[in-house]
């Protein structure tokens, strides 16, 4: 792989920079806790390695390079995008869970079935917001060939830039779910609603923002 040091500032400045996945992380960590908000971030992880993987096979090229393919994605993503944002905006019927029921209780493991269900549908999510970005492909394809060397192994290097993307994101991610989750103890539910609302907010500008762009 050419230029590691190179390779590791642009993952950093991808991983900080705010996106879809930042707002729906933090509508769930406000909304679920930071256990929840650990699901969301491994279906977004498992994403983003399954887009290596794809860049490595050529789909990502093909989406790229294809007006329709790439349209198919943008319009399916955007979609998405707005039912999020505009579930969080309008809920009114599921309350913010207390940081005390977000915690596993002592002599438990935590894996009910009822305590299980946000835990999918926050990896769900997470997943499906990834893998309907066709953005990433975009990144990948416009990435990805700048560091790696002729002859070089294509698969293996992909998936291990792709890792690199990810232990970034899993440390970033981690870290905001912290913080949200520290904040959630100490304030009020009417605040945790406002930024559930704000999330969802964010999230909708970035369904328009995608519809409406061009490749």
């Amino acid at each position: 792989m050419r230029s590691v040091s190179a390779f590791l500032v642009v993952a950093a400045a991808v991983t900080l920079t705010p996106g879809p996945a930042f707002a729906l992380l933090l509508q769930v960590a406000a909304v679920h806790g930071r256990r929840i908000a650990l699901a969301n971030i491994v279906g977004n992880s498992a994403g983003v390695l399954i887009w290596g993987m794809l860049s490595a096979a050529g789909v990502s090229a093909l989406v790229a390079a294809s007006q329709i393919a790439y349209d198919v994605m943008r319009l399916a993503g955007a979609v998405f995008l707005l039912w999020l944002g505009i579930q969080a905006v309008r809920s009114r019927q599921e309350a913010p869970t207390s940081p005390a029921s977000s915690a596993i209780t002592p002599g438990t493991t935590g894996t009910s079935g009822p305590a299980r269900r946000p835990a999918w549908r926050a990896l769900w999510k997470g997943l499906v917001n990834s893998l309907a970005n066709p953005k990433l492909a975009l990144f990948f394809v416009a990435l990805f060939p700048q560091f790696i060397t002729p002859g070089t192994a294509v698969l293996p290097a992909a998936m291990t830039m792709a890792a690199v993307i990810v232990a970034f994101d899993v440390l970033w991610f981690g870290t905001v779910a912290v913080v949200v989750d520290r904040f959630r103890q100490v304030v009020r539910p009417r605040v945790l609603r406002g930024l559930e609302r704000l999330s969802g907010a964010v999230l909708i500008a970035f369904g328009l923002r995608l519809a409406t762009d061009t490749h």
